[in-house]
């Protein structure tokens, strides 16, 4: 795969910016980010997503706040894999539609629960084929509009870089969750030196149980940080760090702001 950028010089904190999937753009506003990563809901044919109208009601909201859409996120393929139900590929034609309108660079295709690629944690060969057949055929349109597809899934670095080898093409890469890979078991700055520019966004967030999924804030619970964020400098990451965080407070906006806080601290961007 051919390299995007270099990876020699330290990542610059100017280049980073911070968003969530956690809260709606006016919340975001409100808790000082930069922007928001929309979930795609829905199980019809055609995804709310699709309709001009939805979309126009965001366009006008990023006018008013002066925030973006950083992203897509395709959650709704752990119940209904890309793999396995005949609708998802027009999913995701409607979605990189929809993320050239939105100016949103990507989108998330989402590989957990019914949509796992793993079983026992032995890899499903069958599955990763027609994931990888899926996703080639959509390169041609996501490359058209600009838009890369970021699985997201439970495979090791290695076992995704195998995966966007047989496709073999930039359009495609990993979103990179520095939770779920704590959580199984993966050594994460070792994973993300590997990756480079492999990874097309990253989402934080943090478990002090990782048995119960117990999230916490970021920076009281598994993930090393600190290391995470020298690696990410190391390869000079220049894109979005999502927050996909809970709420402890039960008060998003705060909870949303202290943890942008933490992450801009982390980085040198206070």
């Amino acid at each position: 795969m051919p390299k995007l950028m270099a990876a020699a010089a330290p990542a610059s904190a100017a280049k980073l910016r911070v968003g969530s999937c956690m809260v709606n753009i006016d919340e975001a506003k409100q808790a000082g980010l930069d922007g928001v990563e929309v979930v795609v809901r829905g199980s019809t044919e055609q995804l709310p997503i699709a309709d001009r109208t939805a979309r126009q009601e965001y366009k006008d909201k990023m006018k008013q706040t002066g925030l973006v859409i950083s992203s897509l996120q395709m959650g709704l393929l752990n119940a209904s894999p890309l793999v396995s139900d005949p609708r998802a590929p027009a999913w995701l034609t409607q979605c990189i539609d929809a993320a050239k309108d939105l100016g949103a660079k990507v989108i998330l295709v989402a590989f957990f629960s019914k949509g796992d690629l793993r079983q026992d944690g032995q890899l499903k060969k069958a599955d990763v084929d027609v994931a990888v057949k899926r996703l080639k055929a959509a390169v041609p349109r996501a490359t058209d509009a600009g838009v890369v597809l970021a699985i997201e899934n439970t495979l090791s670095a290695r076992q995704n870089a195998e995966f966007l080898e047989r496709i073999g093409s930039d359009a495609v890469r990993v979103y990179y969750d520095v939770g779920n890979s704590t959580n199984n078991g993966y050594d994460v700055p070792a994973e993300i030196r590997f990756l480079k520019d492999r990874i097309a966004s990253i989402h934080f967030k943090d478990f002090k149980d990782p048995q119960s999924r117990v999230q916490c804030y970021l920076g009281e619970g598994k993930v090393q940080f600190p290391a995470t964020a020298a690696a990410i400098k190391e390869i000079d990451y220049q894109g979005w760090i999502v927050m996909e965080t809970s709420s402890p407070s039960k008060n998003r906006v705060a909870d949303a702001k202290r943890n942008a806080a933490y992450i801009r601290k982390l980085f040198g961007m206070t």
